[in-house]
């Protein structure tokens, strides 16, 4: 698919050390349509780039750590030059102006938008786009009412208040066109509704829970039996509202997507599936896992599907084999663990306010670590903020190592993701509010 011309996503790589074989760049330069700068030999050296602006640092809180900007840093902060780049940008801003030193977090100014957690390692975004985040609020509405029938009249306001324009937009600068969002925004609202209601608030329930995931999974990993049984499956994929939302948010997916796309997005939602049966598990069993147990189920119990589609939401694709390189598989799983325990943070008084115990990572650490709430939220706040560090410094990596501008442009897209990411949770305070640890 062709790069679209539009306006680049902000980014916040910063940088690393990591290498790919002159071998992979070979390969890529045969089978990447839209590599234009590689040829089969080693892997050229990136061209130089100016500084980034000190804005292109700054965060909204204070952080624990301070890292030292890098040559490497600098490079990826600002993206790749040289031949062969141009599709990753499509049109060059102006210079920003440096931005205003952060207000405080308690300030009023911040109340109205929600206060980033203090000590929390992120970055800030633009405002989303307002005309768009209006027309996909109205299309996404209109698909759960009248496609697919998603949720009765008084689950509206958990609907509205969930604001997944917003959400998307934030996430997605880089689409070319609100179809191109709205494959984003149904399947959030779909990967949503199997949570709510076969998980957690909704009715959700462990027990059955494996029965009920794997008939919805056949709506995105269609059912191939005989000719007897297939229009009894077909007819089931209507039964309930999260398979109808599966069902039509991937068949609106495919139809944009390539047929390694869609198939890498199936991978990881069953992946995603797998985490919902191991937090299932444990609490069938009353169980709290120790601490490693729990992060490797938020590996697979995380934001995952979401940002590893940003290549079919900006309207080109990332090659298969690329895409299933050890490096950039780490930076995506990095990625997602981080965005994860972001929604652990911004969740937990929400969670703790719910019936029984919901296990999240300051829960865990307060358990197996014998550590006070206040302090097992602090903790989780630095195992976010390190796994954000190791994300920016292996995408960086990756990004000096491999000189493919889908590889750049795509590894731009997540880290605009994970920005997005935390600002929705900071902004949504229709759904989250901040303990009083401070």
């Amino acid at each position: 698919m062709p790069d679209p011309e539009l306006s680049p996503p902000q980014s916040s790589l910063p940088a690393a050390a990591s290498h790919f074989g002159a071998h992979v760049l070979a390969d890529a330069a045969a089978r990447a349509c839209d590599v234009r700068a590689v040829t089969g030999g080693p892997a050229p050296a990136p061209a130089p780039v100016p500084s980034p602006p000190a804005a292109a640092l700054s965060v909204d809180v204070p952080v624990p750590e301070v890292r030292t900007p890098t040559a490497g840093l600098e490079r990826i902060l600002r993206g790749p030059s040289g031949l062969g780049t141009s599709g990753l940008f499509f049109a060059r801003r102006a210079e920003r102006e440096p931005e205003p030193e952060p207000e405080p977090a308690a300030s009023a100014s911040a109340s109205a938008e929600g206060i980033p957690i203090p000590g929390l390692y992120h970055h800030s975004v633009p405002e989303p786009d307002p005309v768009r985040v209006a027309e996909v609020s109205s299309r996404i509405k209109s698909w759960a009412l009248d496609e697919v029938d998603l949720y009765p009249d008084d689950w509206e306001d958990q609907f509205d208040g969930f604001s997944v324009g917003r959400y998307m937009v934030a996430c997605h600068p880089d689409a070319p066109t609100v179809d191109h969002l709205m494959l984003a925004t149904r399947l959030m609202v779909a990967e949503n509704a199997v949570d709510d209601c076969y998980c957690e608030d909704h009715g959700g329930s462990p027990i059955g829970l494996g029965g009920r995931l794997l008939l919805a999974h056949t709506a995105l990993d269609a059912l191939h039996t005989t000719q007897e049984y297939q229009p009894q499956w077909a007819l089931s994929l209507q039964s309930d509202a999260p398979r109808r939302a599966y069902r039509s948010a991937m068949e609106y997916f495919t139809q944009e997507a390539g047929p390694s796309q869609a198939d890498r997005l199936r991978h990881d939602m069953a992946r995603l599936h797998m985490g919902y049966l191991a937090e299932g598990a444990w609490a069938q069993l009353d169980h709290v896992p120790e601490v490693w147990e729990y992060l490797a189920m938020r590996q697979f119990n995380n934001f995952r599907p979401c940002p590893t589609i940003t290549d079919t939401v900006g309207g080109y694709e990332l090659p298969a084999d690329l895409h299933a390189q050890p490096a950039m598989q780490r930076v995506i799983a990095l990625a997602s663990n981080a965005t994860t325990i972001v929604n652990d943070l911004y969740s937990y008084t929400k969670e703790l306010a719910g019936p029984g115990r919901h296990l999240n990572l300051p829960v865990v650490l307060a358990e197996r670590e014998d550590l006070s709430e206040r302090d097992a939220y602090l903790k989780a706040v630095e195992v976010h903020n390190d796994l954000m560090h190791d994300f920016e410094a292996e995408a960086a990596a990756l990004a000096a190592a491999c000189p493919v501008p889908s590889v750049h442009r795509f590894l731009r897209g997540v880290a605009v993701w994970v920005d997005g990411n935390h600002y929705w949770h900071r902004t949504n305070t229709y759904r989250y509010s901040l303990p009083d640890f401070w």
